[in-house]
């Protein structure tokens, strides 16, 4: 069998609050479906939205597509990404990630579904934490 759903055919839903800081965007791709475990989204990001902080119980990839964003480690700085970079987080790591304070981002997220679950979303990201400089 093949599904095809055409573009437009999904509304676009909005990052809730309690996941996210600022204004989110997310049009998913694939919902998880069995035998499949994928979850994957377009995610766009306002400047200086951005994710709280989670981690991922099988991981996520993030791949960005367009603006300019940010990523950091529970305890790091920051770090830069940029249309084209691909990012891996092993499961159970802390992080965040969005935009920045002045420019939107996009990326893809990926990630596998264990038990119904995709995140297990912790708490905001600081502004003190978003505003470090980036590594």
């Amino acid at each position: 069998m093949l599904e095809l759903t055409p573009a437009g055919a999904t509304p676009t839903r909005t990052g809730p609050a309690d996941y996210f800081t600022g204004n989110v965007r997310l049009d998913v791709i694939t919902e998880s479906r069995p035998p499949s475990q994928v979850f994957a989204a377009r995610v766009t990001f306002d400047p200086g939205a951005r994710t709280a902080w989670h981690t991922h119980p099988v991981g996520q990839i993030l791949h960005v597509v367009s603006g300019c964003g940010l990523i950091a480690l529970r305890g790091e700085a920051p770090r830069v990404i940029r249309p084209g970079d691909s990012i891996w987080i092993e499961p159970g790591v802390e992080h965040w990630h969005g935009a920045g304070p002045e420019t939107g981002m996009c990326h893809i997220a990926i990630q596998d579904v264990l038990d119904g679950s995709g995140a297990d979303w912790l708490d905001h990201v600081s502004d003190d934490d978003y505003l470090t400089p980036p590594a």
